[in-house]
C-alpha cells in the first residue's frame, strides 16, 4: 500500500457490527436466555471459532454450508523466507459454521472428562460464506442447547425443549408465538407406507420441508421432478396438511396407521410424538403456545426423531425464530458408538435484526448508567466522585461528568445518552450535605440529603 493511500474502513458485506444502544439489547437477550438454560440445568462452554477443516466436513457434516477456511498471511519478508525455503502451507483449517459439528468434536475431546446425559449450552459467534442479504449475515451469533447421552437418551428431554423455548420467548415478551412440532419418523414411516421409493425419502422430506417458502404448487413440482407420481404425491399433500388440535391430529396418525401396510416406523413415529407431547403439557406449556405440524422436517439430514420450528404469529415472513431437532449419529461420528441428542438453536444475530426492523424490539439507551453526578465546580470533584462511588455500591449505575460545563449541556449530554436521573451539588448543597436530584423524564426536581439520595433514586426507579 503506498502512503497516503486511502483506507476502505467499511465494515465487510455481511459482518455486522452494533452501536451500543443495538450491543445492550444483544445482552439483555443474552442474559434472558442464559438464565433460563441455566434453571433447567445446562452448563456453558466456548469451543474455538477454528476447527480442524477435517473436523467440519467429516462425512457431510457440511452439508450446503460455506465454510471460510483459515491461512495464515505472513509479512511480506517472511512470505519469501518462506518461498526459498520450499515449505508448504500448514495443516487445513475453517471457521465453524455452527456449535453442533464442535460439540461433536469437544465431546470426543474430553469423553472422559464429561458426565452423561451432557447438557451444555453455548451462545458463541459462527461464520457461514452465504450470500450476504437483509437478515442474513456472514458472522451472527447462535444461542445454543443440547443434550447428549451414551446410548439412550429419554424423549422427556425432546419435550423438555418446548418448555424452555415458551418460557424465554415469553420472558423478553416478543408477542404470541407458535412451537411447531412433528417427528421426522412419522414423516420417513408415511413414505415407506405408501410405497416412497427408500432411496427418494431423504429428498421428499426436503422438499416437504420447503412447503412455506415455495407453496403447494412448486412442492408438487418438485416432487414430480423427483419421479413421484401423481398419485403418490396427492398422498403426501393431503397428509402434510392434516391438521386440528394436537390431540385431534395424535387421532388421526393413530387412525390412519391403522390402514397403513408395513407401519413400523410411522408407528413408533407417531408413539414417541405422544410421548414428547405428554411431557410437553405436564412441564405446563401453555396449549396455544404449541402444536402439532406434519410439514416440519428440517431439512437436515441429520436429524432422526422430533424436530421443531418456532413461528411469531402475525409476523410469519420473518421465518423460524428458533428450531432444532434429535438426531441419533451426529455427535458419535468421531468416537464411533451410539450419542443421541437433542437441542434447539437462536440466531440471535439475525433474530435481533429481524425483530427490529418489524417494530417488535426497540433498542436499548446507549449507556446503562442511570445516573449523571453534574460537576458544578472544580473544587467540588472529591465529593462527586464519593457520592457516585457510594450511588454504585448500592446497585446504581452511575457517570461522573468530569468535564465542567454549562448546567444545560449537562443535562442535553444525559438525556441523549438515555440517563434518567441527574443529580446536583453546588456549593450550598455540599455544605448542607444535600443534593438536587433531577428526573430528565418528568422534569421534576426533588432536594434529597446525602444519606438518602440512593433511597430516593431506588425508589423512583421501581
Amino acid at each position: 500500500m503506498v502512503k497516503g493511500d486511502k483506507i476502505n474502513f467499511s465494515t465487510p458485506s455481511g459482518f455486522p457490527e452494533f452501536l451500543p444502544s443495538e450491543k445492550r439489547l444483544e445482552l439483555y437477550l443474552l442474559d434472558n436466555i442464559r438464565r433460563v438454560f441455566e434453571s433447567y440445568g445446562f452448563t456453558p462452554i466456548e469451543t474455538p471459532a477454528v476447527e480442524r477443516l477435517e473436523v467440519l466436513q467429516a462425512k457431510g457434516n457440511q452439508g450446503d454450508n460455506i465454510i471460510y477456511g483459515i491461512d495464515p498471511i505472513l509479512p511480506p519478508n517472511l512470505q519469501a523466507q518462506k518461498e526459498r525455503a520450499g515449505e508448504t502451507g500448514s495443516e487445513a483449517r475453517a471457521l465453524k459454521f455452527d456449535q453442533t459439528v464442535p460439540l461433536a468434536a469437544y465431546i470426543a475431546r474430553h469423553l472422559n472428562e464429561l458426565t452423561f446425559p451432557f447438557a451444555r449450552y453455548q451462545m458463541d459467534v459462527v461464520f457461514r460464506g452465504e450470500r450476504a442479504k437483509d437478515g442474513r449475515f456472514r458472522q451472527f451469533r447462535q444461542c445454543d442447547i443440547d443434550v447428549v447421552a451414551r446410548r439412550e437418551l429419554s424423549l422427556l428431554y425432546d419435550a423438555q425443549m418446548p418448555a424452555i423455548i415458551s418460557e424465554i420467548f415469553e420472558k423478553v415478551n416478543i408477542g404470541d408465538f407458535l412451537i411447531r412440532i412433528n417427528n421426522r419418523k412419522v414423516l420417513t414411516g408415511f413414505f415407506q407406507s405408501v410405497g416412497i421409493p427408500e432411496n427418494k425419502i431423504k429428498s421428499c422430506i426436503s422438499i416437504i420441508d420447503n412447503l412455506e417458502k415455495i407453496g403447494e404448487a412448486k412442492v408438487k413440482q418438485a416432487l414430480a421432478a423427483e419421479g413421484i407420481n401423481t398419485e403418490y404425491t396427492q398422498k403426501i399433500i393431503d397428509f402434510i396438511n392434516i391438521h386440528g388440535s394436537v390431540d385431534q391430529v395424535l387421532d388421526k396418525l393413530t387412525h390412519l396407521a391403522e390402514n397403513l401396510p408395513e407401519a413400523q416406523v410411522f408407528n413408533l413415529g407417531v408413539t414417541e410424538l405422544a410421548t414428547v407431547i405428554a411431557g410437553v403439557r405436564n412441564l405446563g406449556v401453555s396449549e396455544n403456545r404449541f402444536c402439532i405440524d406434519l410439514s416440519i422436517a428440517r431439512g437436515l439430514d441429520y436429524y432422526t426423531g422430533t424436530v421443531y420450528e418456532t413461528t411469531l404469529l402475525g409476523h410469519e415472513a420473518l421465518g423460524s425464530i428458533c428450531s432444532g431437532g434429535r438426531y441419533e449419529e451426529l455427535v458419535g461420528t468421531f468416537l464411533g458408538e451410539k450419542m443421541p441428542g437433542v437441542g434447539i438453536s437462536i440466531g440471535l444475530t439475525r433474530l435481533i435484526s429481524r425483530l427490529l426492523k418489524a417494530g417488535i424490539l426497540n433498542t436499548l439507551s446507549p449507556t446503562p448508567a442511570q445516573v449523571m453526578v453534574v460537576n458544578m465546580q472544580a473544587d467540588l470533584m472529591p465529593i462527586y466522585l464519593n457520592v457516585s462511588q457510594n450511588l454504585r455500591r448500592a446497585g446504581i449505575n452511575v457517570v461522573t461528568n468530569f468535564e465542567q460545563r454549562p448546567l444545560g449541556k449537562q443535562f442535553q449530554l444525559a438525556d441523549k445518552q438515555g440517563i434518567q436521573f441527574c443529580v446536583i451539588i453546588g456549593s450550598e448543597e455540599a455544605a448542607a450535605q444535600r443534593s438536587s436530584l433531577k428526573d430528565l423524564k418528568s422534569g421534576e426536581q426533588v432536594e434529597v440529603t446525602l444519606d438518602n439520595l440512593a433511597g430516593e433514586i431506588k425508589n423512583r426507579l421501581g
